[in-house]
Order: structure tokens, then sequence, then C-alpha cells
């Protein structure tokens, strides 16, 4: 089985959009046997809590499940991970500094590097998926936009790994 983790900052918004989305997109290439997809926070200030309302009726409206309760990313987890993926900047250095070995350091990746409109030339945080927490609904999807834009070039990284990896 290849795991895929994403990673935002309470795992109540962007991190748990990024799971259903990605889910969906594994399903949709038959390839929810062998990739298992879930998400978690930096921090623990939610766990337990299900997904933001707002970040559960985007998903709704866009045709996404979600079931969902938020928990708290731990540097144990680095061994059974496949790929860790933060949803911005500070996520990806709060990850790779809580990486116990450089290799595992090496599974942590910005999710819009898998985003052909995002990268070389851009500024900075054109890299990031803003978090939408303390914004309106239109944050909530904007995160969306950026998640299923990112979405194809990743799953497209995961399926050549899952055949890398299958015997």
């Amino acid at each position: 089985m290849y795991r895929v983790c994403f990673v935002c900052t309470g795992n109540i918004c962007r991190s748990p959009m990024a799971e259903s989305v990605f889910r969906a997109h594994v399903t949709g290439a038959g390839l929810d046997d062998r990739v298992e997809v879930d998400s978690a926070g930096t921090g623990g200030w939610h766990e337990g809590d299900g997904a933001d309302p707002r970040t559960v009726a985007v998903l709704e409206a866009a045709g996404y499940e979600q079931e969902h309760r938020a928990r708290q990313f731990r540097a144990s987890w680095f061994d059974r991970l496949d790929l860790v993926i933060a949803l911005d900047s500070g996520h990806l250095n709060d990850l790779r500094a809580l990486a116990p070995t450089p290799e595992a350091a090496a599974k942590v990746r910005l999710l819009r590097s898998y985003d052909p409109a995002a990268g070389p030339g851009r500024i900075p945080d054109a890299m990031d998926v803003p978090d939408p927490y303390y914004g309106s609904l239109d944050g909530f999807e904007e995160c969306l936009e950026l998640v299923e834009a990112a979405s194809p070039g990743l799953l497209d990284a995961v399926r050549t790994a899952v055949k890398e990896h299958t015997p």
C-alpha cells in the first residue's frame, strides 16, 4: 500500500479538503486498493473535531464525499508514509524539521509543486494554498480550486510511484 498524508495547520480546512479531493482522484483512477489517503495538522488544537463546516459545504457542493476527524501529525508516522503533502511552505518547513532522518524529510512536498500553473518564476507564496479559516466562504472555494488544480499532477506522480513499488 502506498500512503499519502496531507498536512495543514489544524486539520480542519485545507488538508481534509485535499484528502477528499485526492481520494476521489485515486478512486477514479482505480488505485484505491493500492493508495491510502489521509490528513493531519501540524498542531493538535482541533484533534477529534470534524472538518470546518465551510470545508464540508464547499466539498459537498462540488460533489466530494468527506468523513473526517482532525488529528495531529506525529514524527513516528514518517516510517509508514510514502509521501507527506504540505499545504504551505510553513508546513513544509515544520514537517521537514520534525522528520527524524534526511530520508523522511525528502518525503515532504508542497501540494502546489504538482500544479503546472504554480512554479518557477512565481512569487514564493504562489506555491502555498492560503489558509481560508479566518475568511469568508470565497477562501474555501479558492482553496478547492487550488487543490483540484494540483491533484492531477500529484496523481500522476503517485501512479508512477505505485508502479515502481509493485513487484
